[in-house]
Order: structure tokens, then C-alpha cells, then sequence
């Protein structure tokens, strides 16, 4: 019965015809499939084509009969191959002292000649067993190493009491404990990435990993095998088997930031393995199911962008279970005194200065500015601003750098022939013209994000 075939995937290698359908007939009945080769420089082939969860090699070929030579060499090359293959050496019992000597060079076990079928199968039983133990941890080890490279966020927690945030807790709590597929919205710098963790945090999946994306990182050619992973040698610098975000976020939640980055092909390979549930890494053949709960986040007008032609409206239907907007921070001022005492408290720690406070004359001034970026850029201004200063307590001079800016808030006007302030100029006109939401400044500048934001870098935007 399908059930009682727990043995997996068994390669054999034996150049003994014999040997090979006896074991194939007795295995086959536990195993789901059952490989057998005879010609052990076909070892490197079936290796790169496929994975085992336990392979029976023999310690002598008709080449070398006795000295099990070969059997090392091919011993050797597995491991090097697949450092977790668990391989079970068949060897004839007065080889034994040749069989102890290939455990210390990475055997799992081994099965004398001829043996006795109930041993066989308790020896692959038990193999099986450490191979997929091998996996679990492996498995455990990308999930953690994600998750220490997720972890480092300049802060944990959304902060306000204003009426608009309320509304977006209101909302978390909401959805959080369900599993639906939620699209946060909102411009850069409100917060989006803080949203879906605390989604996460307060969902049925928080003591499983949070794995974040940010697809307006990843160029079309890296998009399949980061989404979806791929199989060592699929492509020139596969070197290894590696794991899709998909399959690392498996039983946890995944969170596609930027996903209006996405053109039509890109959408629709993950509008489909949305629909199936499963990914097929890239060179392979075997899809995986998995189990994730999606959040997705832009900054981008996906509505518009579908009367356009510019995003699948049935990808819209499938990450929008629920949306969840953020207000940008101009729209919550109420909010900047908290916000400000958190980043001063957090940064005051970081450099080990000695500011004590923030004076109520500094908290209307940065109510008074507009704040293109948002949380993100009032969190650089009161960063900058404690690195600076001398004082104890910060001062609305402290952020003379934000007066600069709101004093080209307006159109430019510039006697300059200078090409670079006037580049600079016309950036920041922009910039402020759609309130900060960097696509649609690149767009009416006629620039992709990624140029936009080197010129951002070099005029010290």
C-alpha cells in the first residue's frame, strides 16, 4: 500500500545485475521509487539530476575487486557532492574492516553480502530517518539565518494615538488572527514593512518565521530563483541547492514589499504559484507545496496601473483579501511628539550622547514641515540632528536642514547655469509636487526608481 512505501527515493549502485534486481524487487515494495545503476561513472550524473534519501553503494566494482578502492573513491565523491547524502555501503563480510574505515569517511551504515531482507529494510528504515533529520535542520538553518538578517530593524513598534493609526490597529487586530491575504498601502516611509510584522506577530504563525522581500530589489533574472530557489547547476552560478523565500516562509508568513514593481511575465509565474500553492524550483521537476500566509505592500496606484494594462487585475483579486491603508505623516502631526521622543531616546543610546529632551518650540516645527518621507525621514532628521548637535535639549535650530528644504517647497527659481542645482532643484519640485511618492517623481522626471534614487544620493536629497 502507498502508505507503507516510507522508504523514499533508494538509489543503488552494484555492479552485480543480481544484486541489483534482487534488491530493486525486495526494496520497491517500501520504497516510492527504487533506481538502480550498474556503472558507477554514472555517479555524478544521477547525482546532478536528482536527489536521494539513501543510496546503496558497493565497496568493490570488477575492477578492483578486493581493496574497495573504488569503493572510497565513489564514497568520496557522493560526499563531496552532497556533504548530507546518508549512503549505506554494500560490502562482503570479509570486508567489514574496509566497511568501519568508509564510516569515518562519511558512510552512514553498511549491509553485508548476502544479506538478510527484514535487516535491509530496518538499515534503510533508519537512514531514511537521519536524512530527513538532515533536512529539518537544514531547513531550521535558512529559516534562522532569514530571520537574523530580517531581525535588525531600526524599530519595533507602529507609534501614535492619532485617530488615523488608531484606524490601522483597529484593522490589524482584525485580520491578524485570520489568514488572509492582506495589501498594505501607502507612500514610502509610513511604515508598511511594521505593519505586516505586527500582522504577523499577532497571527497564528508568530512563533514561525517572517520572511521579507523587497521586490524592487530583485532584477527580472534573480526573480524565479529567489521567489522559487533552485537546484545546484541549473544555472552558471547555481553552486548549490538553495531554497526559495516561498519554501523558507513555509507554515510562516511572507511579505512582498514593493510588489507594483512587478511587469506582466513577472506577475503571472507569481499569480500562478499563488493559485497552486506550490513551487518548482528552477531546475527541477518536482513541485512543493507550501504553506504561507502572503502580505504585500506598495507605494505604487495599482488600480490605475490595471486600466493601464500595467497589473493583472486577478493578482489584485488574490493579494487583497483585505487592505489596509497608511496615512502619511502630514496627515497625523498629532503624532510627531511621540515619534520624535522615540527616535531621540533611540539614537541618544546608539551614540551615547547626553540629550535630555526636546524643547515644545523644536516639536512645532517639525509639525510645520511636510515630510515628503515620512516616518522614515523624520527619523534621519532627528538622527542627524543628535549626531550635531552640542546641546542637552534639541533645538528648532538643530533642524535647520528642513527649513532649507521647505524654503524649495515652492517652483524653483534659480539664476544658476549650473547644471547640477538646477538638476537638484528640479528633483526636489518634484519630489514635493507627489508628495514624496518617488515612482510618480520618477515618472514625471521621465526616470526609472533606481536612477531617481542614485540623484537622491548625490545632491544629498
Amino acid at each position: 500500500m502507498e502508505d507503507e512505501k516510507n522508504l523514499g527515493k533508494i538509489l543503488i549502485i552494484d555492479d552485480d545485475e543480481d544484486v541489483l534486481l534482487a534488491a530493486k524487487l525486495l526494496l520497491k515494495k517500501h520504497a516510492h521509487q527504487v533506481i538502480i545503476e550498474k556503472n558507477p561513472k554514472k555517479i555524478p550524473f544521477l547525482l546532478n539530476n536528482d536527489t536521494y534519501d539513501v543510496i546503496l553503494l558497493d565497496m568493490n566494482f570488477s575492477k578492483d575487486i578486493t581493496s574497495g578502492k573504488e569503493g572510497y573513491y565513489w564514497l568520496s565523491q557522493i560526499v563531496e557532492k552532497d556533504p548530507q547524502a546518508v549512503v549505506i555501503l554494500i560490502t562482503a563480510f570479509g570486508d567489514v574492516e574496509m566497511a568501519v574505515r568508509a564510516l569515518k569517511e562519511g558512510a552512514t551504515d553498511f549491509v553485508l553480502k548476502p544479506w538478510q531482507n527484514e535487516k535491509l529494510i530496518a538499515t534503510i528504515s533508519t537512514a531514511v530517518k537521519l536524512r530527513k533529520s538532515y533536512k529539518e535542520v537544514d531547513e531550521l538553518k535558512k529559516a534562522k539565518k532569514q530571520l537574523e538578517e530580517d531581525i535588525n530593524q531600526p524599530f519595533k513598534n507602529i507609534i501614535g494615538t492619532s485617530n488615523q493609526i488608531n484606524e490601522v490597529f483597529k484593522l490589524i487586530e482584525k485580520v491578524a488572527k485570520t489568514d488572509a491575504n492582506v495589501l498594505i498601502l501607502g507612500e514610502n516611509g509610513t511604515g508598511k514593512e511594521l505593519v505586516a510584522r505586527a500582522l504577523h506577530k499577532r497571527s497564528s504563525r508568530k512563533d514561525k518565521v517572517f520572511v521579507g522581500v523587497d521586490m524592487g530589489a530583485i532584477t527580472e533574472t534573480l526573480f524565479e530563483s529567489e521567489l522559487f530557489g533552485h537546484k545546484k547547476g541549473a544555472f552558471t552560478d547555481a553552486k548549490e541547492d538553495r531554497a526559495g523565500r516561498f519554501e523558507i516562509a513555509n507554515k510562516g508568513t511572507l511579505f512582498l514589499d514593493e510588489i507594483g514593481n512587478l511587469n506582466i511575465p513577472l506577475q503571472s509565474k507569481l499569480l500562478s504559484v499563488l493559485q497552486n500553492r506550490q513551487v518548482t524550483r528552477i531546475g527541477d521537476n518536482t513541485a512543493k507545496n507550501v504553506d504561507i500566509r502572503l502580505i504585500c505592500a506598495t507605494n505604487m496606484p495599482l488600480e490605475e496601473m490595471v486600466k493601464e494594462n500595467k497589473f493583472r487585475q486577478d493578482l489584485i483579486y488574490r493579494i487583497n483579501t483585505v487592505e489596509i491603508h497608511l496615512p502619511p505623516l502630514r496627515e497625523r502631526l498629532e503624532d510627531i511628539p511621540l515619534l520624535a521622543k522615540h527616535f531621540l531616546n533611540l539614537y541618544v543610546k546608539k551614540y551615547r550622547k547626553d540629550i535630555q529632551d526636546i524643547t515644545q518650540d523644536t516639536i512645532l516645527r517639525l509639525q510645520k514641515y511636510h515630510w515628503p518621507g515620512n516616518v522614515r525621514e523624520l527619523q534621519h532628521a532627528l538622527e542627524r540632528a543628535i549626531i550635531m548637535t552640542d546641546s542637552k535639549i534639541l533645538q528648532p535650530e538643530d533642524f535647520f536642514f528642513l527649513t532649507q528644504k521647505q524654503e524649495n517647497s515652492g517652483d524653483v527659481v534659480t539664476n544658476s547655469f549650473n547644471l547640477d542645482e538646477v538638476e537638484k532643484g528640479v528633483i526636489q519640485r518634484a519630489i514635493n509636487m507627489h508628495a514624496g511618492n518617488i515612482s510618480k517623481a520618477a515618472k514625471e522626471l521621465g526616470l526609472t526608481r533606481a536612477s531617481l534614487y542614485r540623484r537622491l544620493e548625490k545632491h544629498g536629497l
